[in-house]
């Protein structure tokens, strides 16, 4: 059984610290005492570490060895519509399940009124749930998540491989569009639209700043749904791909 792994603010001189609430969860949940031992992330090494002391308030570990990392995947960034928070948190918690490196929020046309200014109030919350989700599906770095943007600034995501989710069946579908030849190094850029949908305007927009529309089925998905799904087919095709 793979060992738990847990993401702490920092490692100095060879020890690691969880307090509050991080550590009153593993103490209380997670029945966590000294002389067990964890994985740990800084977000930059992954480590091999030994409870020292654990008690409700703080955990302190001992590193045993710094380990290898696992083989890189693709780095890919969802530019994401903000729609209702409740079902936003499930598609920061699936996408980072998922790999996902960076999830940038931004406010299209159809966006809900009130929840570009709302969701700077929501970011810590976001930023908890990926952590959460990162130590659950035991990846070694955090994903970024940005504070929301304009539609025109998220426009101008770069990336190697940029893709427009349309509902539009009529659109080519994703796989066809992706490069015959693909890298670790590739930078895929997903570019998620609201719930009611792009306008014919952004649509334009995005064509002209050089996405690549493409569909994922002919059913029309919620927008949480088009995203992990194709989350989940790039995470497969650049599965093979080379260093």
């Amino acid at each position: 059984m793979a060992r738990r792994r847990f993401f702490v603010p920092e490692i100095r001189r060879g020890v690691a610290e969880l307090t509050g609430l991080d550590a009153e969860h593993l103490v209380r949940v997670l029945r966590a005492e000294a002389g067990q031992i964890y994985e740990l992330s800084d977000n930059q090494n992954l480590y091999l570490a030994q409870i020292d002391t654990a008690r409700k308030s703080l955990v302190s570990f001992r590193i045993l060895e710094k380990l290898e990392p696992p083989i890189p995947t693709v780095h890919v960034s969802l530019c994401a519509a903000l729609f209702k928070f409740d079902r936003f948190e499930w598609l920061v918690e699936k996408a980072t399940e998922l790999g996902v490196a960076v999830i940038q929020p931004f406010e299209a046309i159809r966006t809900e009124r009130g929840l570009a200014q709302a969701a700077a109030k929501r970011l810590s919350r976001w930023q908890k749930i990926a952590v959460e989700a990162s130590q659950q599906s035991r990846r070694v770095y955090l994903p970024v998540i940005e504070p929301a943007v304009r539609f025109a600034n998220a426009l101008e995501t770069p990336g190697d491989v940029r893709l427009l989710l349309d509902e539009n069946p009529d659109v080519p579908p994703l796989l066809p569009l992706l490069p015959a030849q693909r890298a670790l190094a590739d930078r895929v850029v997903l570019f998620l639209g609201p719930e009611g949908g792009w306008t014919d305007e952004e649509r334009e927009r995005a064509i002209q700043a050089g996405w690549s529309s493409c569909s994922l089925a002919k059913n029309v998905l919620r927008a949480e749904t088009a995203a992990i799904a194709a989350l989940a087919v790039i995470q497969a095709a650049w599965s093979g791909a080379a260093s």
